[in-house]
């Protein structure tokens, strides 16, 4: 049974950083982001972790997972967001205590997806892969971006639906020419499939960062039968991937292995998210990586969709059933919050 936690408005939002923090540089990004979201009505606790950075993270891994557990278990809190996210998360998975977690919105992507991922698959807690906090701090909201809190603030039973966006950013940050809307969307965005053809696929969505998630694989932490047989009871999963500096030949390389792991056992297809990586190597492209899985797994397999490094991205939720449906290289995510 998968568990959803609601979003109310004028929630609490607890900021740790759970991977890098903010150092002086980005103070004013981050400060930004946090006047943004007190605008829009939520009251913002920034973390003691939020302001310290070393050495490719904000903190050891020990204080960053005992500040995650405070703002998990204080109940004033409604939703935690780390501010964005960066290298070395998997430290800290070792001193959360997942036993003790209470059912509440955690919200990001790159580094965070793997807290995020393992959360849902020790503890049948949904958790939603969009954007950082970060990503938030526009003067207006793109309507791909923007549906995060529509998402979260979908009741449990409910369901939810989001368009595949216009335009992309055509660079990874855009940030020499901003915008009011933070990003600058200005390449048409066409979601594409293995075989080409249009496809709707059906499951329950699980997945993130594939440079960061494969590293569980065969630890504890990465247990996705257990997930299966637990909180699903044998529903097709539906994955979700998206490769943020991977050159071609180590993405199939990790798609492998968790083939061999098992973590593709019972699965009804794969999503792929837009990536400023999949750099070919020796000629092999990312498209020819799409078509090697597809062929040896039997299932289809869609990429280039709003999720990851290339903004805008949807909220997709782990452990939520989906519907992805692709015609003419536009795409619609529909999401139930069913147990």
């Amino acid at each position: 049974m998968i568990t959803y936690p609601i979003l109310k408005h004028g929630a609490v939002i607890g900021v740790t950083a759970s991977s890098l923090g903010v150092d002086e540089q980005h103070r004013d990004i981050f400060d930004e982001a946090v006047e943004r979201m007190e605008a829009r009505g939520y009251q913002v606790i920034v973390g003691e972790t939020v302001y310290k950075q070393d050495k490719a993270r904000s903190a050891p891994g020990k204080e960053r997972g005992l500040e995650f557990n405070r703002m998990i278990e204080d109940e004033s809190i409604g939703l935690i967001i780390p501010p964005w996210g960066g290298e070395l998360l998997i430290e800290m998975l070792e001193f959360i205590n997942f036993d003790q977690m209470k059912p509440k919105w955690v919200l990001g992507f790159s580094d965070i997806s793997l807290l995020l991922f393992v959360i849902t698959l020790r503890t049948g807690i949904a958790t939603a892969q969009g954007p950082g906090f970060g990503d938030l701090r526009g003067k207006q909201t793109d309507e791909t971006t923007g549906m995060w809190q529509q998402v979260l603030s979908t009741q449990a039973g409910g369901s939810i639906v989001q368009q595949s966006s216009l335009k992309h950013q055509g660079t990874e940050m855009g940030e020499d020419s901003p915008s009011p809307y933070l990003f600058n969307l200005n390449t048409p965005t066409r979601w594409k499939s293995v075989p080409d053809q249009d496809v709707l696929l059906k499951g329950r969505l699980l997945g993130g960062c594939i440079d960061v998630i494969r590293h569980i694989i065969g630890t504890p932490y990465g247990d996705v039968q257990h997930f299966n047989r637990q909180f699903i009871h044998g529903e097709p999963i539906l994955w979700y991937l998206e490769n943020c500096e991977l050159n071609t030949a180590d993405l199939r390389r990790s798609l492998v292995h968790m083939k061999y792991a098992g973590w593709f056992d019972n699965c009804s297809g794969i999503l792929f998210g837009r990536s400023g990586g999949n750099q070919p190597l020796l000629g092999y492209t990312a498209e020819e990586v799409y078509r090697d899985l597809a062929d040896e797994l039997q299932l289809p397999v869609v990429y280039d969709l709003d999720f990851g490094h290339v903004p805008p991205q949807m909220t997709l939720v782990n452990g939520a059933y989906a519907e992805v449906e692709v015609v003419n290289g536009r795409g619609t995510v529909k999401q139930y919050f069913h147990e």
